[in-house]
């Protein structure tokens, strides 16, 4: 059955309707099974495009995609940066314009280089090489990876093998085997089978429970981020928080969490805030909060700090570009007021820490926006019996954003065989368990603490051993025959 064929115009708008249709693959829609139909529509018809065409599909499946799925930038750019309508309007279509890209150069690249033959199989690689470049180029945003999704569906237990990469490499080349069973070439049914009744037969625990399960009291102080960084802001969340944990100062919780930042002050002037509420707290309690530190170097850091029955701190390695640091400040810092930063830059701590210890067992610590690093949270991981991640969501509104966060914190879970502690300062604050499944969860927008048991686990899964490179090189391999067979080809026609 010869390739399919339609036009340059109906091409793009079926990419648009991908990118749309993989948004929904996410939270809150969660609908899983519409990303192999995503990349199957991309990958029609992609043999017959030149490289341009193949960028152009690429740049609107981008636009499709981030424009439904990540524009809740705009709520922080207009709401939180105090930026007009029609700047941040402008901004907001630069940062999804600007993402596009990625899958564009992805697209370009697939088609100036890989022949027709084996299509299905090495688009399926360029695919995941594709989002291993928008993981890492300019500082990265893996945020809506194709294999996200499928936390909740049948492929998951191919995450803790592989991670969030292995599924999109399956996802795909469900995809494109979808396709060429549509043309008829009934081969492609088999492998679909086997990709998708595979994990019936993979172990469905890696990790085994370490000792007693700790009682864990997460605090959500839900400040309103516009009068954070206030005087007032400043005596509101010490008022909260104090108050929050009294109420439980009197019960048997082995950790107290509060968010990230949950006091808008720097450690060295929380410290009586820390002391007062450390003397109401039993003595086996440990309580675990962000802070902003200021060093003797005039350097500053967004951390996590123990008291009490608590030892260590960590500091944020990934920091959020335009959110804790200003590239090209001398260039962007006066242009317009999104630009000034409400607190000063924050500096990357080392990239290797310790974990935190509290009552008694190790936290991995990943701070906000590097919860969606997975290999990040794997190399923590492999030291830690527990993860936590505190967050400030507050800069989503009440967007989608929040609800996109946590289910990339519940495939962590997953990927690592651990629980996760969330809490965050208005949502959604959850426990997660070593499958990814939440085990409680707090309302968001609310002035509230979500109570429950999590469980310290012991053993490594072989996606925390390993990390993502394996899924990597395997991606590079799938795209190799097709380069292979297209110079071959190149050779017999000279």
């Amino acid at each position: 059955m010869p390739a399919f064929r339609h036009s340059p115009a109906l091409g793009c708008l079926l990419a648009v309707a991908a990118g749309g249709l993989t948004t929904l693959t996410a939270s809150p829609f969660e609908l899983w099974w519409l990303g192999p139909v995503a990349a199957g529509l991309i990958y029609l018809g992609i043999v017959s495009l030149t490289p341009g065409q193949a960028a152009l599909r690429g740049w609107c499946y981008g636009l499709g995609l981030f424009g439904s799925g990540a524009s809740w930038v705009y709520v922080s750019i207009h709401d939180y940066g105090y930026t007009g309508v029609p700047l941040a309007l402008l901004l907001t279509t630069l940062f999804v314009a600007g993402l596009a890209l990625f899958p564009a150069v992805t697209l370009w690249l697939y088609r100036r280089l890989a022949g027709p033959r084996l299509a299905w199989l090495s688009f399926a690689g360029a695919w995941v090489l594709g989002e291993w470049l928008r993981t890492w180029l300019f500082t990265g945003f893996p945020w809506l990876l194709l294999g996200t999704s499928q936390v909740d569906s049948p492929l998951a237990p191919w995450a803790p093998i592989g991670g969030v990469y292995l599924l999109s490499l399956i996802t795909a080349l469900t995809g494109t085997l979808g396709v060429e069973l549509l043309r008829r070439r009934w081969w492609a049914a088999l492998p679909i089978a086997a990709l998708w009744l595979a994990p019936l037969a993979l172990p469905t625990q890696w990790t085994s429970p370490s000792g007693q399960p700790l009682r864990v009291a997460l605090l959500q102080g839900n400040l309103d981020q516009a009068i954070k960084w206030t005087a007032d802001g400043q005596r509101e969340a010490v008022h909260r928080y104090t108050e929050l944990t009294r109420t439980h100062g009197d019960e048997a919780y082995d950790l107290i969490i509060w968010p990230e930042a949950a006091l808008p002050m720097f450690e060295r002037e929380a410290r009586p805030v820390f002391e007062r509420v450390q003397s109401r707290l039993p003595p086996d309690t440990a309580l675990l909060t962000g802070i902003l530190q200021r060093d003797g170097e005039g350097l500053y850091y967004n951390s996590v700090v123990g008291l009490g029955n608590a030892q260590g701190e960590y500091r944020k390695t990934h920091l959020v570009p335009f959110g804790e640091y200003l590239p090209l400040e001398s260039l962007l810092a006066d242009t317009i007021a999104f630009f000034n930063l409400p607190m000063p830059a924050m500096t990357p701590g080392p990239e290797s820490q310790p974990p935190l210890r509290a009552a008694g067992t190790t936290i991995g610590n990943a701070i906000c926006y590097e919860i969606i690093y997975a290999d990040r949270v794997a190399a923590q991981a492999r030291h830690s019996a527990l993860l936590l991640t505190v967050s400030n969501d507050t800069w989503f509104g009440r967007s989608i954003g929040p609800l996109q966060h946590l289910q990339m914190a519940r495939l962590r879970a997953l990927e690592n065989g651990r629980h996760v502690i969330r809490a965050t300062s208005n949502g959604v604050t959850a426990t997660i368990d070593d499958r990814g499944r939440v085990t409680a969860r707090a309302p968001q927008f609310e002035v509230t603490s979500l109570t429950g048991e999590v469980q310290p686990m012991t053993g490594l899964t072989p996606f925390t051993r390993t990390g993502s490179w394996p899924v990597w090189l395997l991606a590079a391999a799938l795209v190799l025959p097709g380069l292979r067979l297209r110079h071959a080809r190149l050779r017999r026609e000279l």
